[in-house]
């Protein structure tokens, strides 16, 4: 288990706001010298507390014009079901995220497409045919005031 303290913390909250800060700034920013610093991150990576670092993406300028939350409803609740279902829906390019709720339903899904016609496609041509699937509701997403996903 990784050794949480006020530095460590410091550490995190530093590169979730910007992974490529060099270990000189960032041990500047914490208050340790850089070796301290950089054995600290090492730690944090091989405890798997920090898992990796990625870019964060513009999605609107790589031609991502529409994005919706996805809740599925399976026709049986079976492992057999839940199996076959995400192992399709990891094949669907247009679903960024899948996962497996409690509730009503199964799953959530984060869709990105285009536009509308190429999400009503998916809708239509991807979850529409998956034998496993009872019920979907599409929620729009109008805008995102907070995001903080990498």
């Amino acid at each position: 288990m990784a050794k949480y303290d006020r530095i460590n913390e410091q550490i995190l909250q530093c590169l979730s706001r910007d992974g490529r800060i060099s270990n000189l700034e960032l041990a500047d920013k914490v208050g340790l010298s850089p070796s301290a610093c950089l054995r600290r991150v090492q730690e944090l990576e091989r405890q798997g507390v920090i898992q990796g670092y990625k870019a964060v993406l513009d999605r609107s300028k790589q031609g991502i014009g529409f994005v919706a939350y996805v809740t599925v409803g399976l026709n049986q609740h079976t492992k057999a079901a839940q199996e076959a279902f995400e192992k399709a829906i990891s094949k669907a390019p247009e679903v960024v995220e899948c996962h497996n709720i409690t509730g009503a339903v199964e799953y959530l899904l984060r869709v990105e497409a285009t536009d509308l016609v190429a999400y009503k496609s998916f809708h239509t041509d991807v979850l529409g045919i998956l034998p496993q699937v009872n019920s979907i509701t599409s929620y729009v997403v109008m805008g995102s005031p907070k995001d903080e996903r990498a």
